[in-house]
């Protein structure tokens, strides 16, 4: 990646949030060099384009003067610094197996996929909005996902799973993800490519709706 947007994101990832006269200042700082706020606009669009930068949100200041566009990362950047998220799931998963029986475990999570489902608050709209809500909320998520209009419905492709390492030891993640697609559709989708099979995404066929 190029130098200076690694550094942003690494000061975004440090403070959580920042204005684009906070990112020019710490650049300045760990660059020892000048840079301007328009050369940090561009790097910020390219990154939003990568999605790795949230879409920025407005802050009215103290002082007089316009409001601020705030900058804060997606789930997919957070995702490329070291954590234990895996480790941590995948313990928590075998303690499951350990304990409870596998129609009980695919209970809970099923309950998980509609908790999720249900946080992201995708509107009742007709499908095609719909399904431009979900894929916003699925690259929040990490799953690089697009959809495009096929013969008799909808392709939805996820093309980066979040639990891949996981899903390698058994099809349970890959099961939690069919119901959160579910849910978060409002329709019952049938997956046609699968990544674990050796497929370039996990590709769902939603059907036109019937009219009504």
């Amino acid at each position: 990646m190029q130098e200076t947007r690694r550094y942003i994101l690494d000061i975004l990832k440090e403070y959580g949030e920042a204005t684009v006269d906070d990112i020019v200042s710490e650049l300045q700082k760990r660059r020892s060099k000048d840079i301007t706020a328009v050369t940090v606009r561009h790097h910020l669009a390219r990154l939003q384009r990568d999605n790795l930068i949230d879409i920025p949100q407005m802050r009215h200041r103290n002082t007089p003067g316009r409001p601020q566009h705030i900058y804060a990362l997606t789930e997919q950047a957070m995702g490329q610094y070291p954590n234990n998220y895996q480790n941590l799931a995948g313990s928590l998963l075998q303690c499951l197996r350990d304990r409870l029986p596998a129609d009980r475990i695919n209970v809970i999570l099923e309950d998980v996929a509609d908790r999720m489902a249900h946080e992201a608050h995708i509107p009742d709209v007709p499908l095609e909005d719909r399904l431009n809500h979900v894929v916003e909320y699925l690259n929040r998520q990490g799953y690089s996902a697009h959809w495009q209009e096929h013969d008799g419905g909808y392709l939805l492709y996820t093309s980066n799973c979040p639990y891949h390492q996981l899903a390698q030891e058994d099809d349970t993640m890959c099961e939690m993800d069919m119901r959160l697609v579910a849910s978060l559709l409002g329709a019952v989708p049938r997956r046609v490519e699968h990544v674990m099979a050796g497929d370039n995404a996990c590709t769902y066929m939603i059907p036109h709706l019937p009219r009504s």
